[in-house]
């Protein structure tokens, strides 16, 4: 079983050996593995390479606040909500935040399609 703690993956201090391991392994592992060492995983951050070498089973939700056009490439509030495995992510910036704004953005991991999906509708109305 790999772990290490949540401080250490913020910190990017992965010793090296596990990293090759972490590579190799799923997201939707890599959080049964935090979850079972009592992690709270609900906002954890995953390892970079992790992140970004692996897409989502599915994309479940996805709606943006994109008044001033399509072309348009400033950032705009959004909300989605993703499968890993049996996990979802859902993210996305609140429309609070306001068009052309890279604040407020938010994300959380959970087991529970329905609740992933009420707050990702909430934070985009």
């Amino acid at each position: 079983m790999i772990s290490y703690s949540h401080a250490a993956n913020a910190a990017g201090c992965i010793p090296k050996k596990l990293k090759g391991e972490i590579d190799q392994m799923k997201i939707s592992d890599w959080l049964d593995e935090q979850e079972s060492a009592d992690v709270d995983v609900s906002q954890i951050i995953l390892p970079k390479n992790m992140s970004y070498d692996q897409d989502p089973d599915e994309t479940i939700f996805y709606q943006e606040d994109k008044p001033c056009g399509l072309f348009c490439t400033k950032n705009h509030p959004f909300s989605t909500v993703e499968r890993f495995g049996h996990w979802y992510l859902a993210r996305g910036q609140d429309k609070k935040a306001g068009i052309h704004s890279s604040k407020m953005k938010w994300k959380l991991f959970t087991k529970d399609k329905e609740h992933a999906l009420q707050i990702a509708r909430e934070r985009i109305e």
